[in-house]
Parts: structure tokens; C-alpha cells; sequence
């Protein structure tokens, strides 16, 4: 049988979601390739908590229903193929060898399996005839496969699927239109209206004077800007402002946003959550963060003893937050007074955050706790949303039931999952989602690429992503 292409799978490519085997196949139209040592690195993910364990044993399980078509041996390499049938179907090719010509002297187990794939790869563009490409996340191996005129690339077409919408757009308008711009079909402002365009800026002609609005069911609806800051956390331009009326706008319920390190995203939906808990709108707030470790070896999860340290440290921004917002309520309630200026001791920080928490029932949860879960009358933070899969993000919003208002945070430049890319995360795939319309859900979603944080983030900011 001929098929349209064929691929050869870099063990990241299944763990990073068992089921690109059937997107890949796109319904038995190419053919797809699995070196033995995929296998052996599958194997050895098995038993484990994390989602990566979760998708090598359902990998496991979808080659427990593939039948064998046939088994062959040429010059030492063992070639059998398999059909497998689920939500569609595949073909694969395990290919092994009994001996392979690789030096291990002096070299680590994980470039010893890359050479021993890319060797796989060598053979089976000769026994196929056909141009072979080598998938893989890891840019390092795919550099050695280009080496080795091999085809190589990400997953299919990512590469060309760049984000651009535009959140907010600056439309001029007469000054005799603001009299009757709220509730007007915003068509009749935009005629190139998208979907996506969630936020406007309405600049008078003639005039520095600016309207900040938002699209509610295609209809213009002027921002108060008086209400939206009037919370702990006063935001400080128009995206920030444009954010902070998502969270307390009840039209709302699922909110993604792609910010900078430094602009206050996760500050800003803090303090709005707790002002929809005051007005009783929501009675508790649920922060949840993956527990992806840093590419520091230092600083892995796995050094820490005890369960409850271990995930503490995945609740610092969290608690830098409430840090923040208490010292910030301190100095508002002394404003005027003699000794407005005097600082609360870190001591009586920890008390006052910890009573923050008891009133207004903060809670914290690891993703791997989440399953069989379902959260109610909730503001369900999800922070880092760049370094959670797909099937991490679909498993964390299915236990989010009607009564809740969820806020997806995440930065694309701090991705630091080995097994997603800026085009394969959830944070994409959620940001993604704004073209098509839909019913189930009204979503919100913004850029905020001010950075807030002070001079020293901005410039980090520019120098090092100055390429991106």
C-alpha cells in the first residue's frame, strides 16, 4: 500500500498526546513509523502520576487492539506492521535492529536512544524508498536528523499556523456618534468586524479624547471605567482595563489571556475575584497551577521531600499576589493619616494573607488532583497555561461546571513543558478557539503586553525576546 507521507515519531510526539498517532495517520493516508526505542522510552513512562505517564499507558492500550499484518527480517532489522483501530484508523511500522552502529563510550542514555532512532530513520528511508520526516519537539534531534538528510520538522503544519487576531481594535468615530454608541451593532462602526475584535477603542476625530468598549452579543457596550477600578488592584491602561471588565462583567465565563511576565495578569485577576466574592457573585477562588519543574536541574520538584512542599513552590505567584494586594489595601486604608507611610511587618503580611485566604476561601489545586472532581460557584484561575497540554487543559475545564467564571493565564515565551511548543499548548489552542462561534460558552480573551512590573522585567523583556 502507498501512502501520502511517511513519519517517523520521536518518542515526544506520542507522550505529548497518545492520540497524534490517529492525527497523524489522517485516517490511514500516511503511514507512520516507530523505532523499538520509542517504544522502550514509552515503556519506561508508564507507571507514574503525571499527565506524560497518562499518555504513554493510553498509547499502551490503543496498541493492545492492533493487528499484525506482517513480520519481516532484512540485514538484521526486524520490520513488523500493525493496523490500529480506534476513532480511526493507522497503520504503523515498528522497526528494530539487534545490533546498532553507534559509540556509547562517554555518552548519555538519551542521545544513545536519539542516534539509535535517527539510525532507524536511515533504514527506512532505503527500505521505503521514500523520503522519510523525522517528528520530533526536540530541535536538538531534529538538527542531528537534517544531519543526516533526513527530513525533520515539529508537528505537522504548526510552523504555518502563527496567532494574530486582533483583541482590541482603535476605530474613529464622529463626535456626534458617542451620544448613541452604546448598544449600536458594532457593523455599523467596523464593517470588517471579526468575531475576535472583543474590545474597542473609539478615538473622536479632532479630539484626544478616547472611549474604551467591549462587543457583548455584537452590540457595543461603553466600559465604565469608574466601576472597573474600583477594586484593590487599580488597573493601570487599557488592557488591564479591558481584562478587569471581563472578570467583573457577568456576560463572561471563560477568559484567556496572553501576557508578558510583569503585567500583572494574575495580580489583576486576583483582586477582581475577590471583589466578585464581596458582591457575592461567586463564594470562593480556586487557583490552579501545572506542576511542570524548571529546566534548572536545581530547581526540580522531585529535591524537595514531602508532598506538600513539593507543590508549595508552585504557589509562589499566588502568594506574592496576596502579598501584593494586602501591602496595597495597607496603604489605601493609611492614605491621609500621619503614619500612612509605615509598613507592615513580613510577619503580619503572613497573618493578614492567611486571613485572606480563610474569608475569602482561596484554595489551591495540582492538576493531578483534579480528576473526578467538579468545582462549583468558583473563580478558577489557571496559571501557566503555556506549559499544560491539551489533555491537561480539557481535563482541568471539564470539572468546571455552569456556576463557575474560569481565567486562563499563560505566557508563551516562559514555556517550559519539554513535551508542548508555542503552537501545540493549551494556551494556544484556547486562544486559537476565538475565530469560531460558539454557543456553549462566552469567551473573552486579551493580550496584555505592557509590562508593569518595573524597569528591570521591561528590559529583561526587550533584550532577550527582541528576535521572537
Amino acid at each position: 500500500m502507498n501512502f501520502d507521507k511517511y513519519y517517523l515519531l520521536d518518542t515526544n510526539i506520542i507522550l505529548q498526546d497518545a492520540k497524534n498517532i490517529f492525527n497523524l495517520s489522517d485516517d490511514n493516508k500516511n503511514l507512520l513509523i516507530l523505532p523499538e526505542t520509542v517504544l522502550d522510552e514509552l515503556d519506561s513512562k508508564k507507571s507514574g502520576f503525571e499527565e506524560i505517564n497518562f499518555q504513554a499507558r493510553e498509547f499502551a492500550r490503543t496498541l493492545e487492539n492492533a493487528k499484525v499484518q506482517k513480520s519481516e527480517n532484512i540485514d538484521g532489522y526486524k520490520i513488523i506492521s500493525l493496523q490500529v483501530e480506534d476513532l480511526s484508523t493507522a497503520s504503523i511500522v515498528i522497526i528494530s535492529k539487534d545490533t546498532y552502529n553507534i559509540n556509547t563510550k562517554n555518552t548519555s542514555l538519551s542521545i544513545i536512544n536519539d542516534r539509535k532512532i535517527l539510525e532507524i530513520a536511515s533504514f527506512a528511508k532505503e527500505y521505503f524508498k521514500k523520503d522519510i520526516v523525522f517528528l520530533s519537539l526536540d530541535i536538538m534531534a531534529r538538527i542531528r536528523a537534517i544531519s543526516l538528510d533526513i527530513k525533520a520538522d515539529s508537528l505537522r503544519g504548526s510552523r504555518h499556523e502563527e496567532f494574530s487576531y486582533e483583541f482590541i481594535k482603535n476605530i474613529e468615530i464622529n463626535f456626534s456618534d458617542l451620544e448613541h454608541l452604546e448598544s449600536q451593532d458594532i457593523r455599523n462602526f467596523d464593517k470588517n468586524y471579526e468575531i475576535y475584535n472583543y474590545s474597542y477603542c473609539f478615538k473622536i476625530k479632532e479630539s484626544d479624547q478616547v472611549v474604551l468598549a467591549y462587543i457583548e452579543n455584537e452590540k457595543i457596550r461603553v466600559l465604565n471605567e469608574t466601576e472597573v477600578r474600583n477594586q484593590i488592584i487599580t488597573p493601570l491602561n487599557k488592557e488591564q482595563l479591558f481584562f478587569c471588565n471581563a472578570i467583573l462583567n457577568q456576560f463572561y465565563n471563560v477568559i484567556v489571556v496572553e501576557a508578558k511576565a510583569g503585567s500583572g495578569k494574575t495580580l489583576l485577576a486576583l483582586s477582581g475575584a475577590l471583589k466578585l466574592i464581596k458582591r457575592k457573585d461567586l463564594q470562593k477562588v480556586i487557583y490552579i497551577r501545572n506542576s511542570i519543574e524548571s529546566l534548572d536541574k536545581g530547581e526540580d520538584v522531585g529535591y524537595l521531600p514531602g508532598l506538600e512542599e513539593k507543590f508549595a513552590i508552585y504557589n509562589h505567584p499566588l502568594m506574592d499576589s496576596l502579598d501584593y494586594i494586602i501591602r496595597t489595601e495597607h496603604k489605601k486604608n493609611r492614605s491621609g493619616r500621619k503614619d500612612e507611610f509605615s509598613e507592615l511587618e513580613d510577619k503580619e503580611v503572613l497573618q493578614r494573607v492567611e486571613l485572606l485566604r480563610q474569608n475569602y476561601s482561596i484554595e489551591t489545586m495540582w492538576v493531578g488532583e483534579m480528576r473526578g472532581r467538579t468545582l462549583s460557584n468558583s473563580f478558577v484561575i489557571v496559571d501557566e497555561a503555556q506549559n499544560m497540554s491539551n489533555k491537561t487543559m480539557q481535563m482541568v475545564l471539564s470539572r468546571i461546571d455552569n456556576t463557575c467564571k474560569v481565567v486562563v493565564l499563560g505566557s508563551n515565551k516562559q514555556i517550559d513543558n519539554f513535551y508542548v511548543n508555542k503552537y501545540t499548548n493549551s494556551l494556544t489552542t484556547l486562544l486559537k478557539s476565538t475565530q469560531k462561534e460558539t454557543d456553549l460558552v462566552n469567551i473573552f480573551a486579551i493580550r496584555l503586553k505592557k509590562v508593569l512590573r518595573g524597569p528591570i522585567t521591561e528590559w529583561a523583556e526587550l533584550i532577550f525576546t527582541k528576535k521572537n
